[in-house]
């Protein structure tokens, strides 16, 4: 089956029962909530029993990455389908966590005309009615959506929301101006759910790649969380992070004018994990929009990603009277780029390099004494970046050689590729399709994520959902920057919100689950160093005989 833009799609191939029965008893059972509402049977009793039928899911298979921005990569069918991973769980838990889906929703649907509301003021492009709204209801919001470290009025907007809501809110948080914390404790002990919002956009395009959406997901979960703990007197805590800058890929300006200090070339929450943004959290959620069939989910990985600044250094000399003067920074950079295209050939087809040459404003005459590149290099698993990164470091290392030129090369801040937790993502998966009839599917994109990053130090989930978008209008262009203010694209965000919030109020409230998510978050982290491919000095041996 294709999609809208000729490319496949999410299948619903086969259903699958997942074991509800094989075990006796819960190290905290939730016979309590199931106790306190039995009375609430008859009016929810539909989406109760859909919560005990099976969800659809597509085995996780080698995946075919496309263009490198491209969120809707296609993906071969698969011949057979394997079940998803099973947890067992008693019956009275299974009937317990159906009520918790009707609490969870009735204070979405509270919510709902504010996050919508919210959404519009931080996409910050509408016209006519729409503008007329948010001017009534927000006179300061901006007309322009804010790019990466300087979502200031996101911030603040949602700074205030989140305390009118009773959280405690730390603005600015970890020393980054637009990053904040909201945070809500309830009893004494239980463990912590964190929950991200990214709020930046792109240069140009604005929220082409739907983070109003969201900002407004992670609100929603995590007051849908909130809720839930308070109707059913389960300790917890609930930790919203506003994380800044994700585009490390969108950086336009060299270094040579912008400091190196980590967040101002993106990589905003590989920057709060590294300053302990992180470090309380027993699970991570969030979730991104996407371009595909309508009412689908995917739950495939990203790439890792290195970003590259190579600058040459030569000397300059009039061009016409004394070339033999000069050293030319731009055929350094010219040799390099003609390198990597060259290295491409040679590289496997599930990795990923694409650069560009920086403008140069030197006079025709003069032998440029300067060149700028910005590349990144992407690769299925952090470990065969690594080794990736070496081989194009080399080129430009023999560009500046050939040309007796000097380099800088600088390193951003990599993205790793992303795990998701298996466990996590069955209960969600299990959720969504059977409360709101979505499509499962595990899809690769040839996009990267800084949560990637968070992935490798606690048990994550990201989904990637479809929003309607026109053909050709996927991430990353005008069309989806309109289509992420669409009323549909809300829509989409409220059902997978709910499906997170379910699944995270789950994870403070079930002892048992909660083991089995960590469980498989240690087994696959080390299933990952158990596959590590070969290293570049053995790669290239091989190449060479």
């Amino acid at each position: 089956m294709l999609d809208d833009h000729n490319r496949a799609g999410c299948l619903r191939l086969r259903r699958f029962w997942i074991s509800l029965f094989d075990r006796s008893s819960s190290k905290r059972s939730l016979v309590n909530i199931d106790q306190r509402n039995s009375s609430e049977e008859s009016e929810d009793h539909d989406k109760q029993l859909s919560l005990d039928r099976p969800s659809t899911l597509v085995s996780s298979e080698p995946v075919r990455f496309e263009s490198c921005c491209d969120f809707s990569a296609s993906r071969s069918l698969p011949n057979a389908v394997d079940p998803p991973p099973k947890y067992p769980e008693s019956p009275s838990t299974v009937r317990s966590m159906s009520t918790v889906m009707s609490v969870v929703e009735s204070t979405m649907q509270e919510l709902d005309d504010d996050l919508r509301t919210l959404s519009l003021q931080i996409h910050g492009q509408y016209t006519g009615k729409l503008r007329t709204r948010i001017k009534r209801l927000s006179p300061s919001s901006k007309d322009h959506p804010e790019l990466m470290f300087e979502e200031r009025y996101a911030h603040d907007t949602l700074c205030d929301f989140m305390e009118s809501h009773g959280f405690s809110v730390t603005r600015h948080y970890l020393g980054l101006d637009t990053a904040w914390k909201a945070q809500f404790t309830h009893g004494k002990g239980g463990r912590t759910l964190g929950i991200n919002s990214e709020m930046d956009a792109l240069p140009v395009i604005g929220h082409a790649c739907g983070h109003n959406l969201i900002a407004v997901s992670g609100v929603g979960v995590a007051i849908a969380v909130k809720s839930a703990l308070q109707t059913y007197d389960v300790p917890g805590t609930v930790v919203l992070l506003g994380t800044p800058g994700e585009y490390d890929e969108d950086k336009v300006i060299l270094p040579t004018t912008y400091p190196q200090t980590g967040e101002e070339g993106g990589a905003g929450k590989a920057v709060m994990l590294e300053r302990g943004g992180y470090r309380d959290m027993d699970a991570c959620l969030m979730c991104h929009p996407a371009a595909g069939p309508a009412d689908s989910v995917s739950l495939g990985s990203c790439l890792a990603m290195q970003s590259l600044d190579a600058e040459f250094y030569g000397q300059s000399a009039h061009a016409g009277n004394a070339p033999w003067d000069g050293t030319n920074a731009l055929d350094a950079a010219f040799l390099a780029y003609s390198s990597i295209s060259v290295l491409r050939q040679q590289i496997r087809p599930d990795h990923r390099i694409h650069g560009v040459i920086q403008g140069c404003k030197s006079a025709v005459n003069v032998i440029p004494d300067y060149a700028g590149m910005r590349w990144l290099v992407r690769a299925p698993t952090k470990d065969q970046l690594s080794a990736l990164v070496e081989r194009v470091k080399a080129c430009f290392e023999g560009a500046a050689l050939a040309t007796s030129c000097r380099l800088k090369l600088t390193e951003g801040i990599p993205y790793h590729d992303l795990r998701q937790n298996s466990v996590l993502a069955t209960c969600f998966s299990h959720a969504v399709s059977n409360c709101f009839g979505m499509n499962i599917c595990q899809r690769g994109f040839g996009a990267s994520t800084d949560f990637g990053n968070v992935s490798y130090e606690v048990p994550s989930l990201h989904p990637s959902f479809a929003i309607p978008t026109v053909t050709n209008g996927g991430n990353h262009t005008p069309a989806f920057a309109e289509s992420a203010r669409s009323t549909e694209a809300h829509k989409a965000t409220m059902a997978v919100s709910k499906g997170l919030a379910w699944t995270g109020f789950r994870i403070i409230a079930d002892d048992e689950f909660f083991q089995q998510v960590r469980g498989a978050y240690v087994s696959e982290r080390a299933e990952v160093g158990r596959s590590r491919r070969p290293n570049l000095s053995s790669e290239t041996r091989q190449t060479e005989q």
